[in-house]
C-alpha cells in the first residue's frame, strides 16, 4: 500500500506520537475491523453501536499492527479495558476517528493514478455497479465496491483497498441527506461519475425528486477537470444536467421507440442506445447496442428485466470512455452475475421466486412487478413497507397498490404497517375494475386474492396453513419490500415449502 505512518498522520491530525523511525514505513492496510488487521497495518478504533474498537486495541498490537488511530489515550483506555499504557507503540488521538479515516482515504485517493468510477442514483446503483465492474473486467483489473460498503464508511474504506494490482475502481455511493454526496465525491473523485436515475427516495430528507437530483449531482463537485458524467437519458431530471469546462456528459438508453419512452427523450444524443430487443425472458436478455461510431454489438443481458439493459447500456457507455472494444464489451457484460435479494429468480420443485427483497422504493416496486409478470403460469406478489419516502408516504404506498392491481397478478400479499395503505388502494382499484366490467359485478376479481399482514412474522406465521391457497404449485412470486422489513426471511421460507 502506497501510503507512509508519516502521510497518514499528516491526514488525520490530531495528537500524534510516532515513535522514532516510524515515520517513513509503509503500511499494509487500513481497517477499522480489529479481525481483518495485518503486519503493518493500521486499526482505526472507534465506538459504535454495538461495541468499542478501543476494546480491540491490545489484540491489534499483538498483530503487530504499526499504527493505532483512537479517540481515548492510552490511559482512558487501560482504565477502561486493561490494555496497559506501556505498550503502546505510535499512535493519534482524534476526536472522530472516522472523519480520520474519510481524510485519509482521501489523501489514498490523491495518490491514485487508476479510473475511478463513481456510481449513484435512486434505483439500481448496486446492480450497474456489478454491470460496470463486469464490463470493465474484460479490460482491467477492477477493485469494486462490496456488499453495502457505499457510505461515509464504505466508500473510504473500499479505496483504501486499492493495491498496485488494480488498474481500475467501481465506487458505489448511496445517500440519503443533502451534503452526503459532497462528502462521498471528496472522497471517491471519480473520474467519470454515473448517475441511473432520479427517483421517489429518501424523500423524508430530500424533500421531493429536484430535491434528489439536487443531492445526487453532488457528485460533479468533485468530479475531475477532464471528467464525464454517464447518465440515463430516460430520465426527466437527468436530460437538464450540463457540465462547465472541459467535463462532458455521455448519455445511454433506449431508442424511444422501442421502450415506448416519450418523444421528448430522443431529444438527448445517446452515446449507447439499445435499438432493439432480440430476445427477452426470466433467464436474461438479448439486446443489440448501438456504439459511439454507429458500430452495431449484440450482447446478452445475464439478468432478466428492461431496468437491467438499461444498467448493460450504462456499463458499455462507460467502457467506451475507458477503451474497451466492441468485444470486450460483450464479453464483460456476459459475465455479469446476479446478487442475493436483487432481481434473482430462485427456482424450486413448487415455485419460481424473483427474490428482490433488498430494497424497495415505488419506480423499483412497478419494475420488479412488471418483471413477474412476464413469466408463465400464476403470479403472486408479496409486498411490503418502502421507508424513507417523506410526506408522500400513504400516497406512494397507495399507487403500488393501484399498480399490483391492474398488473392481473392472481393473489397479492401486502404486508407491514405502510403497506395498508396499498392495500386498501388494491381492493379499491379491483372493485373499480369489477364496477366496470360488462359481463358482472364479480367477473374481474374471479380468482384473486389480496390480503393484508401487520407484520412479517403474522404472514410467516399462517403460511404453513394457507400455502396452497396463496402459493399455488407452479407459481411465479416477487418478494420486495425495503431491506429493513427483512423479507429474506420469506425468501427463505418460500424456498423451504
Amino acid at each position: 500500500m502506497n501510503l507512509t505512518i508519516g502521510e497518514i498522520a499528516g491526514a488525520a491530525g490530531g495528537e500524534v506520537h510516532i515513535s522514532a523511525g516510524d515515520t517513513e514505513k509503509k503500511v499494509s492496510c487500513v481497517v477499522i475491523d480489529s479481525r481483518i488487521v495485518s503486519e503493518g497495518g493500521v486499526f482505526i478504533a472507534a465506538p459504535g453501536e454495538k461495541t468499542d474498537g478501543h476494546k480491540y486495541i491490545e489484540g491489534v498490537l499483538e498483530k503487530k499492527a504499526s499504527l493505532i488511530i483512537c479517540e481515548k489515550t492510552p490511559e482512558e483506555v487501560e482504565k477502561e479495558y486493561g490494555l496497559s499504557s506501556s505498550k503502546w507503540g505510535s499512535y493519534i488521538v482524534v476526536e472522530d476517528a472516522y472523519e480520520a479515516l474519510r481524510n485519509i482515504a482521501s489523501t489514498y485517493r490523491d495518490k491514485l493514478t487508476i479510473p475511478v468510477v463513481g456510481i449513484t442514483g435512486s434505483v439500481g446503483k448496486t446492480s450497474t455497479k456489478e454491470f460496470i465492474a463486469g464490463t470493465l473486467s474484460a479490460k482491467y483489473n477492477v477493485l469494486k465496491t462490496e456488499g453495502n460498503y457505499n457510505n461515509t464508511i464504505g466508500v473510504p474504506l473500499t479505496i483504501l483497498k486499492v493495491r498496485e494490482e488494480h488498474t481500475a475502481a467501481v465506487i458505489e455511493m448511496g445517500i440519503s441527506e443533502f451534503g452526503e454526496m459532497t462528502v462521498l465525491a471528496g472522497i471517491a473523485k471519480p473520474d467519470i461519475a454515473v448517475i441511473t436515475n432520479i427517483g421517489e427516495c429518501h424523500l423524508e430528507n430530500l424533500g421531493d425528486r429536484d430535491g434528489v437530483l439536487k443531492a445526487k449531482t453532488e457528485i460533479f463537485k468533485s468530479l475531475s477537470p477532464k471528467g464525464k458524467a454517464v447518465l440515463y437519458a430516460g430520465d426527466d431530471k437527468l436530460r437538464t444536467v450540463t457540465l462547465d469546462g472541459e467535463r462532458t456528459v455521455h448519455f445511454f438508453g433506449f431508442d424511444h421507440a422501442v421502450a415506448g419512452e416519450p418523444d421528448e427523450a430522443d431529444e438527448v444524443k445517446r452515446d449507447v442506445l439499445i435499438s432493439a430487443i432480440i430476445k427477452e425472458d426470466i433467464s436474461g436478455s438479448d439486446i443489440k447496442l448501438r456504439l459511439p461510431g454507429d458500430a452495431d454489438a449484440e450482447v446478452h443481458v445475464p439478468m432478466p428485466g428492461r431496468h437491467m439493459m438499461i444498467n448493460a447500456a450504462a456499463a458499455a457507455t462507460v467502457g467506451c470512455l475507458l477503451g474497451l472494444s466492441k468485444d470486450e464489451i460483450r464479453d464483460g457484460i456476459g459475465s455479469v452475475t446476479d446478487a442475493a435479494g436483487r432481481n434473482r429468480f430462485v427456482k424450486t420443485d413448487k415455485l419460481t421466486i424473483l427474490d428482490d427483497c433488498y430494497n424497495a422504493n415505488p419506480a423499483s416496486m412497478r419494475s420488479s412487478i412488471d418483471l413477474l409478470m412476464k413469466t408463465e403460469g400464476g403470479h403472486v406478489l408479496i409486498l411490503g413497507d418502502m421507508f424513507e419516502l417523506g410526506a408522500d408516504t400513504a400516497k406512494l404506498h397507495a399507487g403500488v397498490g393501484e399498480y399490483a392491481a391492474a398488473s392481473g397478478a392472481d393473489i397479492i400479499i401486502f404486508i407491514g404497517d405502510l403497506s395498508a395503505n396499498a392495500f386498501r388502494a388494491c381492493e379499491e382499484q379491483l372493485s373499480k375494475q369489477s364496477m366496470s366490467s360488462s359481463d358482472n359485478a364479480q367477473s374481474s376479481k374471479t380468482g384473486r386474492i389480496t390480503e393484508h399482514y401487520k407484520t412479517k412474522e403474522d404472514f410467516l406465521g399462517v403460511l404453513a396453513n394457507k400455502k396452497d391457497a396463496l402459493l399455488p404449485n407452479g407459481s411465479s412470486v416477487l418478494v420486495k419490500a425495503s431491506h429493513g422489513m427483512h423479507f429474506e426471511e420469506i425468501v427463505e421460507a418460500l424456498k423451504a415449502l
